[in-house]
């Protein structure tokens, strides 16, 4: 612990939001990184715990608090204070090889389990690390460190998502051949199109790509393992094969109405359609345009929040963001105590964003979608109804219709399992939440040599949780092909 009393002495400085007015204009990220100053008196407030639930992963009320990865958060926020940064990266590398990632995109876990977070406000966890992965980079320090020797396997990793690329690195650093196909133009998965551009740029997907590459991992990409591509071939040509398609098969809206309307779609479309519009790649849909229209987003979370910031930068008239689960407390409850996973309201950027542009909180609570209205075919208005939980049974308040004009739809309300081309193809047994079976704690399908990691195993997570999965399936892997787990 390099300053005792730093918890005491310095307030929780976060990286500085890029104002509101500005941000909107564009598609670059919007945090400005802060000063060395400024990080080693963070890394200062880490009190080095006798018992750290920051790095914890421990499951609380049925909620997992602290970091699935298990960094050693204590031991690098003490070397940032020191100004060692270049053994704390080492330090962060060691369990996070994709701080880059989660420095952007990640809730921290970490940080809502910190005991400064008990009175007072926790540590800077994710900005600390985002900080000494970014100076890696500036610094040289992120070099490719190819295998010393070769161990004669071979993988083929399907889906280059967190939980595919985790898998991959974990797999190469052993010294196995590895190949990841992917089904899209560009790798990341949802990481590429499915996390706005301001969230998390797509050159640092571009730049670990390339770091990859040099440490010999192969990428195809434009490849439907399921589709074109039979996963037979993989299983004749590889020693192991490894699914990390995600769970991408999103919930659908039980509407009056809403079959055929123009004007509807999945986020999970509609944000990746948006990002490679951003990138250049193709134009964006005259139809998923939000410039002048009325946009309503179903759905409470990171991805409803992504679609609110989105539709502001395309110029829409107005978003209203409606979730199904009663507003949360803006304080914890004495029946949520620390250290368990804040069950508060959480004021995300785009809420932000919509609250300064349009003068209101976007979001209305306890509500969904009864009816959709057209127009020549397209959206027009939607029918909206309280709903509460009786008995576990979502009911309708009587009375309670409103009628919204909205020009355009967008479902942001989750996702009900994996796609079930490729796993229908290897005959892989699945469980009833739609994702691949596996033994618990265990990353082997039903078929010895195919193994699954990320949502396509877990159902749908966070990515921290995917880097996870895929670090700990490949050390799976690894045992499998040579009788022995070097983890």
């Amino acid at each position: 612990m390099g300053k005792q009393t730093g918890f005491l002495e310095y307030e929780r400085i976060e990286n500085k939001e890029i104002p509101v007015s500005v941000r909107i204009r564009g598609y670059e990220e919007f945090h400005a990184q802060s000063t060395e100053a400024v990080r080693r008196n963070q890394g200062a407030r880490c009190m080095n715990c006798g018992v750290p639930f920051c790095q914890s992963a421990m499951q609380l009320s049925g909620m997992v608090v602290g970091c699935p990865l298990h960094n050693l958060i204590p031991e690098w926020n003490d070397a940032i204070y020191r100004g060692e940064d270049a053994h704390a990266l080492a330090r962060l590398l060691k369990t996070n090889r994709f701080p880059e990632f989660t420095g952007r995109v990640c809730p921290a876990l970490c940080e809502k389990a910190c005991i400064c977070g008990q009175y007072d406000d926790p540590v800077t966890v994710r900005d600390n690390e985002l900080f000494l992965i970014e100076k890696g980079y500036e610094e040289g320090w992120m070099k490719a460190k190819p295998p010393v020797r070769e161990s004669g396997k071979k993988v083929a990793v399907v889906g280059s998502g967190p939980s595919g690329l985790s898998c991959a690195d974990a797999l190469r650093r052993r010294g196995h051949a590895v190949t990841v196909y992917e089904r899209e133009d560009r790798i990341g998965g949802l990481l590429m199109y499915g996390i706005p551009n301001m969230k998390l740029d797509k050159s640092v997907l571009a730049r670990r790509q390339k770091l990859m590459e040099e440490e010999g991992v192969i990428f195809k990409t434009g490849v439907n393992v399921g589709g074109k591509m039979k996963p037979g071939k993989l299983l004749k040509e590889f020693d192991a094969v490894v699914l990390c398609c995600g769970s991408k098969q999103p919930r659908a809206l039980a509407a009056e109405g809403i079959e055929g309307a123009e004007g509807v779609y999945f986020a999970v479309d509609f944000l990746k359609a948006a990002t490679r519009n951003v990138l250049g790649i193709e134009t964006l849909p005259e139809t998923m345009n939000a410039k002048g229209r009325n946009v309503v987003v179903v759905g409470g979370g990171d991805t409803g929040n992504d679609c609110i910031g989105t539709v502001i930068r395309m110029g829409c008239e107005s978003v209203t963001a409606l979730e199904m689960m009663p507003k949360p407390p803006l304080e914890r409850t004495e029946s949520n105590p620390w250290p368990e996973w804040p069950k508060t309201l959480r004021t995300d950027y785009g809420h932000a964003e919509a609250i300064e542009l349009f003068g209101a909180d976007p979001r209305v609570f306890k509500t969904t979608v009864k009816k959709v209205g057209t127009k020549d075919g397209r959206i027009s208005e939607i029918t909206t109804v309280e709903v509460s939980f009786v008995n576990g049974k979502l009911t309708e308040t009587p009375g309670s219709e409103k009628v919204l004009k909205c020009d355009l739809l967008l479902i942001a309300a989750g996702f009900i399992g994996a796609e079930k081309l490729l796993p229908d193809s290897l005959g892989l047994q699945m469980t009833k939440r739609g994702v691949v079976a596996t033994p618990e704690g265990k990353y082997v399908t039903s078929i010895p040599g195919v193994f699954a990691a990320g949502d396509m195993r877990r159902g749908q997570s966070l990515v921290v949780w995917a880097l996870a999965e895929g670090r700990a399936c490949a050390a799976e892997v690894d045992e499998y092909l040579m009788g022995y787990r070097n983890s």
